[in-house]
């Protein structure tokens, strides 16, 4: 009798400790696949972020070929006093309607320290559809004349001798990259080519 006691308390000792081990074994796992959930979720999150910086850094290697903001450009037969303003320091081009608010603001490139931007209060001039200066190997379409007749513009970002745009250079918009004159993307110089007119005060500084 007594060896018949001793043997189901073993029985049940081990299953018992059967028992226990499988409600560790699960409990281990659960935090295994818990952790494994997390770390999957962060994977995720990581690559959804990445995918984001690569689609802004796109959108910034590509911004020479677009609009500088997502609205409409501004009418300027409804502003009689409108005038644009270059900022130097801000690598921008602001549309400005007469009383110092901003109606549409442009990224630009303007002249290194070597060969500066003239400062000062100019007007607008003559204007052309494109063309090539042969000694800086440097062409720009959609120029519009701000000084000199010519020798100070704004026009698209570089192009090379057959048309071509200088992507490499294009990409330099928003710094001080330029031979004086005022690059500006390719939408935004033809917008400037075509709707600002002859005698609109430009102010540099």
């Amino acid at each position: 009798m007594i060896k018949k006691n001793v043997t189901i308390s073993i029985i049940v000792g081990v299953v018992v400790l059967i028992a226990v081990g499988f409600g560790i074994i699960s409990v281990n796992a659960k935090k295994a696949e818990s952790v494994a959930v997390e770390q999957r979720i962060e994977k995720q999150k990581a690559a959804k972020i990445h995918k984001k910086e690569l689609a802004i850094k796109k959108e910034k290697l590509n911004q020479w070929k677009h609009p500088s903001e997502k609205k409409d450009y501004p009418d300027l037969d409804k502003y009689k006093d409108a005038y644009i303003e270059v900022s130097i320091e801000d690598q921008k081009v602001y549309i400005k309607d007469g009383k110092d608010s901003n109606l549409y603001i442009m990224n630009a490139a303007t002249g290194t320290k070597e060969s500066p931007t003239p400062k000062g209060v100019f007007h607008i001039q003559n204007r052309g559809d494109s063309f090539y200066n042969p000694e800086s190997k440097e062409g720009a379409n959609y120029w519009t004349s701000f000084k000199d007749l010519g020798v100070y513009l704004f026009h698209s970002v570089p192009t090379d001798k057959e048309g071509k745009y200088d992507e490499n250079e294009a990409h330099k918009l928003g710094e001080r990259s330029s031979h004086g004159c005022v690059r500006l993307t390719i939408p935004d110089a033809k917008w400037v080519n075509t709707s600002v007119p002859d005698g609109m005060k430009v102010v540099v500084k």
